[in-house]
């Protein structure tokens, strides 16, 4: 493999080539989403990675300008396996070509930035959850003797939609339109999936529930999912979703109200609470509760994560 400069090396006063000792790599996710196995191009795993002079002298590495040929990635799952690296990243480490390149020059304090896809580098095609460290290599890839290593992300890749759901597609009752959720406002999510549940119409009611996360708010059930593999925590999900049909398990979100009032609404760009006041009748009295969902907004979609419920005490029947 030939490494070729694209622009002539200039001189620089007070330099020093880039290591361990001088420079660091940073890296963290970027526009962090919900992360799917395959499908690199429509779903990936963007990674903002940073450069920094940490020293006290002009620092100075070389970018290859295909990206592919300065880093590199490693995750291994809850099982300490190791992903395998992409056929894509293979072939093109192994075919004889020329590799052009920059030469960067940072100043003490200053840094550099890119965004790579983690998919270009590792095969990700189960959902699980990864422990991923980067690697530059100042010297480009061939040579290897100086090399920054990041600190660890964590990675949750969840199972595709398909696999996580029922075996068939929510329809509107009485009309052949699929049930989609809306980008509507998170009181309207939470008065939603209450008339739904008062009305007993399960796809509405689990249309705007993030069952997964509602499932691993439970810590036995949580570790449990984290070690699973991508079968079983389909399986996992649908037996959950089941649960809660029949009301086996966390029957406090499935509870019906005999009537309910929202309370107040509070939330930012992407997260947000909603507190609602919630009656239910018993033959001689009727209970006063108080539920607080918590919300999120994934790609213009509010959903219910978490919710928590307060006793406000008993009041006689109207």
């Amino acid at each position: 493999m030939l490494f070729a400069y694209s622009a002539a090396a200039q001189n620089y006063v007070a330099t020093t080539s880039a290591d361990s000792s001088n420079a660091e790599i940073g890296v963290k996710f970027y526009n962090r989403t919900l992360y799917y196995p395959g499908n690199a191009a429509d779903n990936p795993v963007l990674v903002h990675i940073t450069i920094r002079n940490t020293g006290v002298d002009t620092l100075r590495f070389k970018l290859a300008d295909d990206r592919i040929f300065s880093v590199d990635f490693k995750a291994v799952d809850v099982k300490n396996k190791q992903l395998p690296q992409t056929d894509y990243l293979i072939r093109k480490r192994t075919t004889s070509q020329t590799v052009y390149f920059r030469e960067i020059a940072l100043e003490p304090g200053e840094e550099y930035s890119f965004v790579e896809n983690l998919k270009d580098y590792l095969d990700i095609s189960e959902a699980s959850i990864y422990y991923v460290t980067a690697s530059f290599y100042p010297e480009l890839y061939r040579n290897k003797s100086k090399t920054l290593t990041s600190r660890r992300l964590t990675l949750e890749v969840r199972p595709n939609p398909s696999a996580a759901t029922s075996t068939y597609i929510p329809v509107e009752s009485g009309t052949e339109s699929i049930l989609q959720p809306e980008e509507i406002s998170p009181d309207k999510v939470v008065e939603q999936t209450i008339i739904a549940r008062q009305q007993g119409t399960w796809d509405k009611f689990f249309l705007y529930m993030d069952i997964e996360s509602i499932l691993k708010n439970n810590s036995t059930r949580s570790r449990k999912y984290n070690t699973s593999s991508a079968d079983e925590r389909a399986e996992m999900l649908r037996q959950f979703k089941a649960d809660l049909m029949q009301s086996r398990i966390d029957t406090d979100i499935v509870s019906i109200p005999r009537k309910f009032e929202i309370e107040s609404t509070n939330y930012t760009q992407t997260q947000g609470t909603v507190k609602v006041l919630e009656w239910f009748n018993y033959q001689t009295y009727k209970e006063k509760k108080r539920y607080t969902y918590y919300v999120r907004q994934r790609d213009g979609i509010w959903q219910i994560y978490d919710y928590s419920v307060d006793n406000l005490g008993t009041e006689p029947l109207d």
